[in-house]
């Protein structure tokens, strides 16, 4: 049987993990304080249960996602054939002094060690400022082109 699109158990699926540990950047879309849409690329980590980026503190999307915390992501290779996969769900933002830990986990995974420590090393500077966007999905789907053709899927 086919999960329906929305049904989180697509997360457990394999083209979802692959794209979940990947290194492509999640676009996080999430609506501005003015009621215009906005997308963001954004480096992520996937916690098992939690999609978390970063970014620096007095960045619109803080205000932006506290007002409408409402947001849905994509991460997606191009192919051929293509992999995608779709997130909704609310985003908590937690501000915090300092370089948030989970930064340096992800400039980890994208970059490796050595980055790492040395863009941790150059903006961790007094004042400085970060925060944790995390979302929580309450719904995923996933396109693959494979075993999940658009036209197969149940429409939401």
């Amino acid at each position: 049987m086919t999960l329906p699109q929305g049904d989180l158990r697509l997360l457990e699926t394999d083209t979802a993990r692959r794209l979940l540990h990947s290194r492509e950047l999640a676009h996080l879309a999430y609506v501005g304080r003015d009621g215009t849409p906005r997308v963001m690329p954004m480096m992520f980590l996937w916690t098992g249960t939690t999609l978390v980026m970063s970014t620096f503190g007095g960045a619109h999307k803080i205000a932006s996602l506290r007002a409408a915390p409402a947001a849905a992501v994509t991460i997606d290779v191009g192919g051929p054939p293509p992999e995608v996969l779709l997130l909704r769900g609310p985003v908590e933002v937690q501000e915090v002094d300092g370089v948030l830990p989970d930064y340096v986990t992800m400039q980890r995974h994208y970059y490796g060690d050595e980055q790492a420590e040395r863009t941790a090393a150059e903006i961790d500077r007094p004042g400085l400022r970060m925060a944790r966007l995390a979302l929580t999905p309450t719904w995923a789907g996933v396109l693959d082109f494979r075993t999940r053709l658009p036209h197969a899927l149940s429409r939401s």
